[in-house]
């Protein structure tokens, strides 16, 4: 099979990725804006960003086992529908009045209202998150179709796919944004992408293994505790005999070096999420930037991040192995987060090409040897409960991060720097998992 045959078959789900990505980083110039407009600060901004991610925390592990049990692309449609939902609502609370609920008046947290319009934007993060799997049963249906030898380069082609919708989202953004609508246009935009990937889903992707579900025998497969708990058993090829067997969440920690890599995963969630709550209030308030300067910033990052996880990344796999590649990519992130301390613009875009560079380096390299320790048995499992692990991280780091910047300032992003320098310490241990079966 040719790399151009290869690139084929990954192809839609690639696409689907791109489309959620420019759906969701469409509204990030814009959403610091819009909630200081509707009465918050910047402790408002990171709780709203947070809700996601807690509502994420709950969903993602029942809809990665779910996808083992029913399917990826069933579970796909369920989660991307939600996330039409979401958009739906986020569209409505721009129509709606702004009529205070209640005030905040404190020395910690500063003083802010809680509006209708926020309480429904709380209502639609929340939507979009129970059924935000998105992610992880997207990485488990590219580990479906990814063998040893080529793993890390499509989980290099799935980053660069959501880069380049980092890319357009952002500046669509900063386009639409600037017309008379406002808001309005680049939310509408966010609520018709949805639309279309959820048509994606239905006409372009293929099943990628076959459901435990259609596995059982019809008792088996009539006992919802009995369905919940199967995982299937090299379901990869078509022909193979496949064995059922129980599984709880308690026995993915069993499996060899996953319970390290998921501390890894929250720490890196961690360290990125206390950033991106942070920087857009500060860019908005130090930096007085505009939405359009903002959308610019995030899709001058995107690109960079785009050739990074592509021919650098390429040659950096032939030179380096994945685990050395996470060692180096995230001791470039921790001294990035350090010069994003200064206001000087010349240093913030130098830390932007070292964040593309060290993230473009770490994260496909990180995935690619978490889907590796999963197997093929678990991938859905595993992915989920990364996938909340991750949630956690974005709770904390958030919050966190909305709450310190409002305290410190710009200080907030060397607390980034020290979590993403811890893991580049702690990242030394995967050379013994690399050497070990």
């Amino acid at each position: 099979m040719t790399n151009v045959e290869k690139t084929a078959r990954i192809f839609p789900i690639l696409l689907v990725n791109f489309m959620g990505t420019l759906g969701f980083s469409i509204v990030l110039p814009f959403l610091v804006f819009l909630v200081k407009d509707f009465g918050g600060n910047a402790i408002v901004y990171g709780v709203l960003s947070a809700t996601y991610s807690a509502f994420q925390l709950i969903g993602a592990p029942v809809l990665g086992r779910w996808s083992d049990t029913f399917g990826r692309k069933k579970v796909l449609l369920i989660s991307n529908a939600g996330t039409l939902a979401g958009w739906i609502l986020f569209l409505l609370a721009l129509f709606l009045p702004i009529e205070t609920v209640f005030t905040i008046n404190s020395v910690i947290v500063g003083t802010f209202a809680i509006t209708l319009p926020l309480l429904v934007l709380f209502l639609a993060r929340a939507i979009d998150g129970i059924t935000g799997g998105n992610i992880s049963v997207a990485n488990a249906y590219l580990a479906d179709l990814s063998k040893n030898e080529n793993r890390s380069r499509n989980f290099g082609k799935m980053a660069i796919s959501s880069n380049l919708g980092f890319i357009v989202g952002p500046a669509l953004a900063g386009i639409l944004g600037a017309t008379l609508y406002g808001h309005i246009l680049p939310v509408l935009a966010a609520m018709i992408l949805s639309a279309v990937t959820l048509i994606l889903i239905g006409v372009m992707l293929k099943e990628s293994k076959r459901p435990i579900a259609e596995m059982l025998v019809p008792e088996e497969a009539g006992s919802i505790r009995k369905v919940f708990a199967q995982e299937c058993k090299e379901c990869y090829g078509e022909t193979e005999t496949v064995n059922a067997k129980k599984l709880e969440f308690r026995d993915v920690f069993k499996l060899k070096h996953i319970s390290f890599l998921l501390v890894l995963y929250f720490l890196i969630f961690l360290g990125f999420n206390i950033y991106y709550a942070s920087f857009p209030a500060h860019a908005a308030s130090e930096l007085a930037w505009s939405v359009t300067q903002l959308g610019i910033f995030y899709a001058v990052l995107s690109a960079i991040m785009v050739f990074v996880q592509g021919p650098v990344l390429r040659k950096a796999l032939k030179k380096f192995s994945e685990e050395k590649l996470v060692i180096i990519g995230s001791l470039i992130l921790g001294t990035n987060f350090i010069l994003f301390v200064s206001n000087n613009i010349l240093l913030i875009y130098v830390a932007v090409i070292l964040f593309a560079l060290g993230n473009g380096l770490m994260w496909p390299s990180f995935m690619s040897i978490l889907s590796r320790r999963a197997g093929t048995t678990h991938q859905g499992s595993v992915q989920g409960l990364a996938g909340s692990f991750g949630g956690v991280a974005s709770i904390i780091g958030l919050t966190t991060g909305g709450l310190l910047y409002s305290l410190v300032g710009a200080t907030t992003f060397l607390v980034s720097a020290g979590v993403i320098f811890a893991v580049f310490i702690m990242s030394f241990r995967l050379l013994k998992t690399n050497s070990s079966p």
